[in-house]
């Protein structure tokens, strides 16, 4: 491996000046190899399925190449490096050495030494980790700051900032275009939040650090409290596990599951902002979609859907299709002979099939070779071998299909799971002793049977389906899945998504105290069971680095009331406002006075409210001129009406929270839903209400 040159001599506290203008020139190099990477990636295209030996290696070549090069020029438009280290002199592979830190690897030549090292090498834990008790060897860690929504001109490169971690230099000071020292990171954590969401390699902290380079056979649990940057240290985990094990993951496959497409939309940037484009970011409706919902069922109906002991009436109906008595003798004509099987002999295969516990499909397919291998060998005792001809003639042939058909029929899951669904004796035998005849009857479709082809599916339906399905034929797996706002996951929606990794690993992220399903998580163990990974990891986040001490504390204050055991965060944040507005009869001008005030800052505005009091809060902000927008992502303008039940995972500067009663009455778990509410504010909160606050 090529060294980077020897580091320049510490900087010296009185030329901050003329380091600033070397780190500008440095970038300007830094994105002349970038331009040349570029145009190289495209060459290598080109050339290296011209000149690959073969139609396959092209095929292979070609699709890593155009891959490399397709991450290249989706990279986002920004500064290419956030910091440096430079290491003392001495021993250790990296003594005397400086490293520029930036989101993906930058180099004049493959064989060069590296202008920019990625933020995910090796050498780059020392930038999260490295700390004065533990400088790890390094000397000096510089951070630079870079004007807001800078896209990457050098000329955005306002200052620097280093922190001596090993008595070299006397003391961390101020550089140019710094007004303070330590605030760099800070102004980077608190700085505004427009558009979609950010990537926070410059500013990983070390306990997320440690989460984000585990191991990739290693499943974990991260309980994590508002503000603590759960999902984007899941996204940098999957960023770093593609880096890490690139022919591994590429092979099997990565998925993020986020809770619905608002929330994809936020954080669909932030993985091709770390160099990583192509991966499959999806909600769990959509990765079981057979049919579109078309149909919307009674709570008590979806609860019982999206429990556990599904799995196993499911199971039940459909191996109830299986003979389980007497079946007739089989006869199978053979030139001039007749071939026979008994039908105890077949009652037997069918008994040993089944004791296997493989899926129904394959199952099937086994009867059918054993009793084409008991024919055979009826043949062979008289004939001598026969070949792969007649075994072929005989596997197809219309006695043998008709056998199987009677004692191991061929099923879709529509059928399955329409007849468990549509039959009253068929669900009340798969149901007994599992579940109640209230739990039974709430099942149960009014009116006669239907065909699997007139059924209206609805949501919950399709997690049946897919259970119906994975009991069929296994799904193809993928080698790590990244699941997020898992606390409001049902057991069987836990279940549909261990089918999907069942050699793989879990990033699972969530907070209990954000659980607002009415099968919500209470448990993180039981959940990681149903999940298939009992034995998971949890680790528990509670520093928050986004949310104001003052937001954080008022929704502490719920906690007591959410029946989860999880502990309080606190926050590193000083700044921020707090501000309870009584409404005194007119609601609506107070919310307007509110946003009013909140457009004097600067960053971005989500107006949040109970679900049925969407449009009346957004027609007053239209009256009074306010231009908003109902996209919780708020892409478009500044101001986001949004209800209460799609704000989860998202964040804004400045939240105001309309009548938080009404949020938590409006549904079983609404204090949980108000908790998050209260959570999605980054700078300021306003709580406008007319009625009594409930905390």
């Amino acid at each position: 491996m090529t060294s980077p040159d020897p580091a320049p001599p510490l900087p010296d506290p009185d030329d901050s000046a003329a380091t600033l203008l070397q780190e500008r020139a440095h970038h300007d190099t830094c994105r002349a190899a970038l331009a040349a990477m570029l145009a190289g990636a495209d060459l290598q295209v080109v050339t290296g399925e011209d000149v690959s030996a073969s139609g396959a290696d092209a095929e292979v070549l070609g699709f890593r190449l155009r891959s490399q090069a397709k991450a290249l020029r989706e990279l986002p438009p920004g500064p290419l490096f956030f910091g440096r280290l430079d290491f003392l002199a001495g021993d250790g592979d990296h003594a005397g050495l400086g490293y520029h830190i930036g989101r993906v690897r930058i180099s004049e030549h493959p064989a060069a030494p590296p202008l920019v090292v990625d933020w995910r090498a090796p050498v780059a834990r020392a930038f999260y980790q490295a700390s004065a008790r533990d400088p790890q060897g390094v000397a000096v860690r510089r951070r630079f700051g870079w004007a807001p929504g800078s896209r990457g001109d050098s000329a955005d490169l306002t200052g620097f900032e280093d922190e001596c971690l090993s008595g070299a230099v006397p003391e961390a000071g101020k550089r140019e275009g710094e007004q303070e020292a330590g605030h760099i990171l800070t102004r980077e954590i608190e700085r505004p939040r427009i558009g979609p969401m950010r990537d926070i390699a410059a500013t990983i902290q070390p306990e997320q650090d440690d989460l984000v380079r585990g191991e990739l056979a290693a499943s974990v649990c991260v309980q994590g409290a508002p503000g603590t940057g759960k999902t984007a240290v899941g996204l940098h985990r999957a960023a770093y596990l593609l880096y890490t094990h690139p022919q591994r993951i590429r092979r099997a496959g990565l998925l993020i599951l986020g809770p619905n497409r608002a929330f994809l939309s936020y954080i669909a940037e932030v993985l091709p902002s770390l160099g990583e484009t192509g991966v499959r970011q999806s909600t769990l409706t959509d990765e079981i979609a057979r049919h579109p919902v078309t149909a919307t069922d009674p709570e008590p109906t979806a609860a019982v859907k999206h429990d556990a002991r599904m799995a196993e009436v499911l199971r039940r109906a459909l191996y109830g299709r299986v003979a389980a008595g007497p079946v007739a003798d089989l006869t199978v004509p053979d030139g001039p002979s007749v071939r026979r099987i008994t039908g105890e002999e077949i009652t037997r295969i069918v008994t040993d099939v089944r004791a296997e516990e493989q899926p129904y499909e394959v199952g099937r397919e086994r009867v059918r070779s054993r009793i084409v291998r008991r024919i055979q060998e009826q043949a062979e005792r008289r004939g001598g071998p026969r070949p792969a001809a007649w075994l072929r003639r005989i596997e197809r042939c219309r006695p043998v299909g008709a056998c199987l058909d009677a004692v191991w029929p061929k099923v879709r899951p529509e059928e399955v799971v329409a007849g468990l669904l549509s039959g009253e004796e068929e669900l009340a035998r798969a149901a007994d002793g599992l579940l109640e005849p209230d739990e039974q009857r709430a099942l149960r479709r009014p009116g006669p049977p239907r065909s699997a082809r007139s059924v209206r599916w609805s949501a919950a339906d399709l997690l049946l389906l897919d259970e119906a399905a994975g009991l069929l034929r296994h799904p193809e797996g993928y080698g790590h899945v990244v699941v997020d706002e898992a606390q409001d996951l049902s057991p069987m929606e836990c279940r549909a998504i261990a089918r999907r990794v069942p050699f793989g690993s879990l990033t699972v992220l969530g907070d209990l105290a954000q659980g607002t399903t009415p099968w919500a998580a209470r448990s993180w163990r039981d959940l990681l069971t149903h999940l298939g990974k009992p034995d998971a990891t949890v680790v528990p986040l509670t520093t928050g680095f986004r949310v104001p001490g003052a937001v954080l504390t008022l929704a502490n204050r719920l906690l007591a009331r959410l029946g989860t055991d999880v502990p309080p965060a606190r926050s590193l944040r000083r700044d921020g406002a707090l501000r309870v507005r009584p409404a005194d009869g007119d609601l609506p001008a107070t919310v307007v006075s509110a946003v009013r005030d909140a457009l004097t800052h600067e960053g971005s505005i989500a107006v949040i409210t109970a679900d049925a009091d969407t449009p009346r809060v957004h027609a007053a902000l239209t009256a009074a001129g306010i231009d908003t927008e109902t996209d919780p992502s708020g892409q478009r303008c500044r101001v986001a009406v949004v209800p209460a039940t799609l704000v989860k995972g998202l964040e804004y500067d400045h939240v105001v929270a309309v009548e938080p009663a009404a949020i938590a009455e409006a549904e079983q778990r609404g204090l949980n839903r108000l908790y998050v509410v209260l959570t999605r504010a980054v700078s300021r909160l306003d709580v406008v209400h007319e009625r009594g606050l409930p905390w």
